[in-house]
């Protein structure tokens, strides 16, 4: 026994909506715009918006690859600083990747075979899809640039010698500006399609005049690699040099820059660091004290002999005082001189200058006791 189901029953009116549809379907992808089908059109699209959707998710996988390619880095820093510095940069460079690769599998319409100024627009798209390749890509090879300064820094904490550290802050400008000269190189060779050779040859004549016009630059330049190799300071010495005392808190390729005592920030030329006597007081072995007195010539010999024995005695008492010394120094036309000097080791200025106000009232009171008169200044007009 059969039944009838409607459902089953194809009549001529659905052939022909069925037919008319499989026919349109194949016809609507294949139509030609702009000398390529619409099917290449929205494949290209697909991908592309695939990637833009999964951009993240596909940036840190390969930069967790990146990281895991050096296992020694891990005890260094972690991944998350990796990925923080090369997240955004990789991104655009592989999104620039997809979109130039999906491009290529076009085929150039022939509505836009024009030129512009002499310069046809086929070639001009692809330069700039070079151009836009190589920025991308040396923008993510600063930031690993970025990120091996950052390992190097961790590793130069753990020694003493603060050297390192002022290395690693010079290198890492300094690898940064050659990167980037590598890169405009590249960008005229591959973007703008210039003879590089020739363009090195007069790009020497040109440096040639530029170092004669920025003569004082480069030996600043120079003298920044003596400092680096020859190391008198290192960041967080206290230097005297041109008449200016204060903490070193940067070296860079031109200058040095001092934190002075007042607070100020004074920028010494490099040139001047190495040509001029400089004084690093933070590798003094002692601190040290004078105190000049000058007395009057009516005082007695006897007066004087004493306050020197005394004042010899009063030094000795300090036992944080070194090689306390009192001494008869000069015998003026006018005045008596006479010098306490002592050492100290590196303590703070704070309490190296309260020891000394201690030891000069001590003195002072010493002079009083043995009504010794100190020499008065000449008020005479």
């Amino acid at each position: 026994m059969s039944y009838w189901n409607p459902g089953l029953c194809i009549t001529p009116f659905n052939r022909i909506k069925h037919g008319l549809l499989l026919e349109f379907m194949p016809s609507f992808f294949d139509q030609v715009i702009f000398d390529n089908p619409i099917r290449s059109y929205l494949w290209i699209l697909g991908v592309t918006l695939l990637y833009w959707l999964l951009k993240r998710v596909i940036s840190r996988g390969i930069g967790t690859l990146l990281f895991r390619l050096f296992p020694k880095v891990r005890s260094l820093a972690g991944k998350d600083e990796f990925l923080t510095l090369v997240l955004k940069p990789l991104q655009w460079f592989l999104l620039t990747v997809v979109v130039v690769l999906m491009l290529d599998r076009l085929s150039f319409p022939s509505q836009l075979n024009f030129s512009l100024y002499k310069i046809s627009f086929h070639d001009l798209l692809d330069a700039t899809a070079r151009g836009l390749l190589l920025l991308f890509f040396i923008r993510l090879l600063r930031r690993c640039i970025d990120f091996v300064a950052v390992i190097l820094e961790v590793k130069a904490r753990q020694t003493p010698d603060h050297s390192d550290d002022q290395l690693i802050v010079f290198f890492r400008d300094f690898f940064k500006v050659i990167v980037l000269l590598l890169g405009l190189l590249m960008a005229a060779k591959y973007v703008l399609q210039l003879d590089v050779s020739n363009l090195i040859t007069g790009l020497s004549i040109v440096t040639a005049a530029i170092a004669l016009a920025t003569k004082e630059s480069l030996e600043n330049l120079i003298a920044s690699f003596i400092l680096f190799f020859d190391k008198p300071f290192t960041l967080g010495d206290v230097v005297k040099v041109e008449g200016y005392t204060g903490s070193v808190e940067k070296i860079g390729l031109r200058s040095t820059r001092i934190r002075t005592d007042q607070k100020t920030m004074v920028t010494v030329p490099n040139k001047k660091m190495v040509d001029s006597i400089l004084d690093n007081l933070s590798q003094r072995s002692a601190r040290k004290a004078e105190i000049r007195m000058e007395l009057r010539l009516t005082n007695t010999p006897q007066q004087l002999r004493d306050f020197v024995e005394k004042a010899q005695g009063i030094l000795l008492q300090h036992r944080e005082l070194q090689d306390p010394k009192v001494l008869l120094q000069d015998l003026g036309p006018q005045s008596i001189i006479v010098l306490a000097e002592y050492h100290t080791d590196i303590i703070e200025l704070s309490l190296f200058n309260e020891l000394k106000q201690t030891v000069q009232l001590e003195l002072l009171s010493l002079l009083h006791e043995l009504k010794i008169e100190p020499e008065q200044p000449n008020t005479a007009s």
